[in-house]
């Protein structure tokens, strides 16, 4: 609920007021959908960091306008029928938007453009071939020049691939949705890490699935939890054996060979690996699961958008070319094909993979090592293990990071709080905290940040 208000306080009413107005809005938007149960007073107020007392005045409030119903044991329940949005939200999609001049965004890990993405897109393309506009430019599965430049990059990544095996999608979020959309049933158990993407868990929730999110260790998904949850059927696992997003952290050879040995030929498998290519440390890329596990059982999600640019909206789906079509006729209703010059430049960017790779690394070397000095400059009490890589550090702040996350918007700082990573709405004291902003930037925010560290009730390490 915190996450979908946003910053709901103007300091031009009174608390209530304010309060009032803004979950009236996610009530008409369809935001929170009718029939839903509103959070208890009680938790609510603690997330806000206000008085009981101001929820439950804007709560009686909405009921007298008829948004809002009291029914024994169900609490407060929406009733305004004027919503007309899709009934769920995820709180990092909903999160994404412009962001006020005075106001600085520490929520999202998503990196500005790399000098390869500046340097191919800021100048203008040579054009579009004229084989492709004696087409009618509708390439479903993705432009073949496209399909063939990801198996071929990968393929030398050591993962073998062939053009037939990719389907091109506009991002990872959208190939992370067409793969979930095809291979599961509404109520189906998902499997999944604790914690994990969170893009990921929002398209499980919109459809309608059971997820249960399992321990990690050695850097990934634990391989016990994983043989034990097997007894339950589940449909499949969602999992990130690269870099883990959010914790930063890549699975060990060991055990990534135990989970390959405990899922092979017994579940389906999508394995994320779109933070794969930020590697600080080893290898380019972290190994996939490929030639480890059933290749018909084991569908792949990659993107550029992590290496390049956010801007990049050109992801990919890996799978046997069987389930390739499958996942391909699943897609067309909602969009018939990519872009035909987004393609082109993406081929373009491809060949450059090894120059934006080594860029990316350090920087993103640079930026953790002044992340970290200034985090213990101003806030000495937060905690993390030493990360593989990726857009973020994994931070136990000691206390409640929804609240933190709270004060912090009204003092112009969004924040992403551990439970938004949580299949149960646990890790409560965590927060995934970027690590690419200038010095200057992230010192004004941390100076902001850190009173309202200090005046926070510690709590236990990151679980419920």
């Amino acid at each position: 609920m915190s996450n979908l208000l946003g910053p709901w306080s103007t300091g031009s009413a009174t608390l209530v007021d304010d309060l009032v107005q803004a979950l009236t809005e996610l009530i008409d938007s369809g935001l929170i959908p009718v029939g839903a149960r509103m959070p208890p007073q009680r938790g609510l107020a603690q997330s806000l960091g206000v008085a009981r007392g101001t929820v439950t005045a804007a709560y009686e409030s909405l009921a007298g306008g008829g948004y809002l119903a009291s029914r024994q044991g169900a609490g407060s329940v929406v009733l305004s029928g004027r919503a007309h949005l899709h009934p769920r939200a995820d709180g990092r999609l909903f999160s994404f938007g412009p962001v006020p001049g005075d106001r600085l965004d520490l929520s999202t890990g998503a990196l500005p453009a790399s000098r390869v993405a500046r340097d191919v897109l800021g100048r203008s393309p040579g054009g579009v071939s004229p084989s492709y506009l004696a087409t009618d430019g509708y390439f479903p599965a993705g432009l073949p020049a496209l399909r063939a430049a990801i198996a071929d990059q990968l393929t030398r990544d050591g993962v073998p691939t062939a053009a037939g095996q990719i389907l091109v999608t506009a991002g990872a979020q959208q190939a992370t949705w067409v793969a979930l959309t095809a291979l599961l049933e509404p109520g189906a158990l998902v499997l999944t890490e604790e914690p994990t993407y969170r893009g990921a868990l929002g398209v499980m929730r919109s459809l309608g699935a059971r997820i249960e999110g399992l321990p990690m260790t050695d850097g990934g998904i634990a391989p016990g939890q994983v043989a034990h949850a097997l007894r339950r059927s589940p449909a499949l696992l969602y999992c990130q054996t690269g870099i883990h997003n959010p914790t930063g952290r890549a699975m060990t050879r060991a055990a990534r060979c135990e989970f390959a040995g405990i899922v092979s030929g017994r579940m389906l498998v999508i394995e994320d690996r779109t933070c794969a290519d930020l590697t600080v440390a080893g290898p380019p890329t972290p190994p996939s699961l490929v030639g480890m596990v059933d290749p018909d059982l084991l569908v792949t999600i990659g993107g550029l958008s992590k290496l390049f640019w956010g801007g990049i909206r050109v992801g990919w789906v890996r799978g046997s070319e069987s389930v390739i079509r499958g996942l391909s006729e699943t897609l067309k209703p909602v969009q018939l094909a990519c872009s035909v010059p987004d393609q082109l430049l993406a081929v373009e960017l491809i060949r450059r993979t090894a120059e934006a790779r080594a860029e990316r690394r350090e920087l993103l070397a640079r930026w953790i090592a002044d992340t970290e000095a200034a985090l213990r400059r101003y806030v000495p009490q937060w905690t993390w293990e030493r990360i593989h890589g990726g857009p973020g550090l994994w931070i136990d702040t000691g206390q409640d990071a929804v609240a933190l996350a709270e004060r912090a918007k009204r003092e112009g700082i969004k924040l992403a709080a551990g439970p938004a990573f949580s299949a149960h709405g646990g890790q409560r004291t965590m927060l995934r905290f970027p690590v690419w902003h200038e010095e200057s930037a992230l010192d004004a925010a941390l100076n902001r940040l850190a009173p309202l560290v200090a005046g926070g009730a510690p709590q236990g390490r990151g679980g419920a």
